[in-house]
């Protein structure tokens, strides 16, 4: 049915405890951090609006409300490279020693050690999040060419039915581009664009079981992201009551907020673990299959990017890693 084990998977979540805790405290703040910015460009909207009719006060409200979370919306696009660099990254690199066998230190160590394992990898912030844009871009390729292969069946229904392919493949590469970076953590490389590379070909290789698995994944993530919602639903009524001229969809926003924050810091990483386990289980023995490198070489100009970025000196990845993701 799938390749990966979920009692293994909640086993290993369980000794990274202390980052899963890190990763609620980040999201739980993101999530808290749009309530409270839309609170309060609300509360400055119904301010205003004590200038004009009713019309005018509802409308100022709700304005108030969307600048107050599109501030925040900015901030988080900004801080993105961090996120990843030390939130997702750095789990990744303790569950991928814990695969391994090795021992990680107790409390707030397990996160002090996941930066020192990160920065062994990619020297700054720039050059993982260059990697992680150059990786997604071929996973898209790859779902690409799954696409067109649905595109060529003769299935009733059958755009209908690729949308929801399409809506899959999407979720599916948001679980596997972390699982990459995990082999480039896990090979101990001193050149992440070549282990980025190596990792796309063998996923390529594997590319059908590791889609089945990630769609189970998605039903598994969604399923419970969707149960999250519904208990979410009853404490994110009362802040839409306390937010001044609340309007009714309020409270739903507030709960996918807090479903959201549960999903990449809970969800999200148990997923990955999954992959992960898949991912190597797939990839045991194997080498990079040079028709398969030629083959993404013809559909994928990021691939070729990474290929390029691979043939060039470790020192120029410090200043060109976000450059080369463009």
């Amino acid at each position: 049915m799938w390749d990966f084990k979920i009692g293994q998977a909640l086993g290993l979540m369980l000794k990274t405890l202390p980052f899963v805790l890190f990763r609620l405290a980040v999201y739980f703040g993101v999530a808290l951090a749009y309530v409270l910015m839309t609170g309060v460009g609300a509360g400055v909207g119904w301010g205003v609006g004590g200038l004009g009719d009713e019309g005018f006060r509802a409308a100022s409200t709700f304005w108030g409300g969307v600048i107050g979370f599109g501030i925040v919306g900015a901030i988080i696009y900004i801080l993105r490279e961090y996120l990843l660099y030390m939130v997702k990254a750095g789990h990744i690199a303790v569950l991928v020693e814990l695969m391994d066998g090795k021992p990680l230190p107790p409390g707030r160590g397990q996160i002090e050690h996941a930066s020192t394992v990160v920065k062994a990898r990619f020297a700054q912030a720039s050059v993982l999040f260059g990697v992680d844009q150059l990786i997604k871009g071929v996973l898209r390729a790859i779902a690409g060419l799954a696409r067109g292969i649905f595109r060529l069946l003769p299935i009733p229904g059958a755009r209908q039915f690729l949308r929801l392919v399409e809506m899959f493949l999407r979720i599916a590469v948001g679980f596997i581009d972390e699982v990459i970076l995990a082999y480039c953590i896990r090979t101990r490389s001193d050149n992440a664009w070549a282990s980025s590379r190596d990792a796309l070909v063998l996923y390529g290789q594997n590319a059908k079981p590791m889609l089945k698995n990630a769609a189970w994944l998605a039903l598994i993530v969604y399923g419970l992201s969707f149960l999250v919602f519904l208990v979410m639903l009853a404490p994110a009524a009362l802040v839409a009551y306390l937010i001044p001229g609340g309007w009714s969809a309020t409270g739903v926003i507030v709960a996918l907020l807090f479903a959201w924050s549960v999903k990449v810091a809970v969800l999200e990483p148990f997923a990955i673990t999954c992959m992960m386990q898949a991912y190597f289980k797939a990839i045991e023995g194997q080498q990079p299959d040079p028709e398969w490198e030629a083959k993404l070489d013809g559909m994928s100009a990021k691939f070729r990017k990474l290929k390029l970025r691979a043939t060039q000196t470790p020192t120029d990845d410090d200043t060109q890693g976000a450059e080369v993701a463009q």
